[in-house]
């Protein structure tokens, strides 16, 4: 699996958490920035994470800003990018199983380093589903057509 990972100033110190856990699970990655502490766009983040999930350069991709909320809007303006926003244990696996999510969003302001590194370590290892949970995926593919 490799992953594209991007942050606004916002999300940097937990994006470099994720980082950390992806080494740790052998998990290549490309990050593709921000690593500052000073204001910049969120769109010039996630637009690029999602352009390489959606061109098949990467399998996944994380993003992590205060919120998670300008991160996900804008990642999911990219066709067959299916990015969650997500604060939860449930929710990551959830989305992961039933949507098959193939972006991750979450909020540095919102939730801590140890909660986001639990996340994304579910979403990471969980599997579509399939079945039943495809018709309706399978809904929105066709849309973007």
């Amino acid at each position: 699996m490799k992953v594209a990972i991007g942050s606004d100033h916002g999300g940097v110190n937990i994006k470099e958490e994720i980082k950390q856990l992806m080494t740790e699970m052998g998990i290549e990655f490309e990050d593709v920035g921000c690593d500052c502490t000073e204001s910049v766009d969120y769109p010039d983040y996630a637009l690029p994470v999602a352009e390489q999930v959606a061109s098949g350069q990467v399998d996944r991709g994380i993003l992590v800003c205060g919120t998670g909320i300008g991160m996900s809007i804008a990642a999911n303006k990219v066709k067959g990018v299916r990015c969650a926003l997500v604060h939860d244990l449930f929710s990551a696996k959830a989305t992961r199983e039933h949507n098959d999510s193939n972006v991750l969003a979450m909020g540095e302001r919102v939730i801590g380093p140890g909660l986001a590194r639990e996340i994304a370590k579910v979403w990471l290892e969980t599997e579509y589903e399939g079945g039943r949970h495809e018709r309706r995926v399978s809904k929105i593919r066709e849309y973007e057509k």
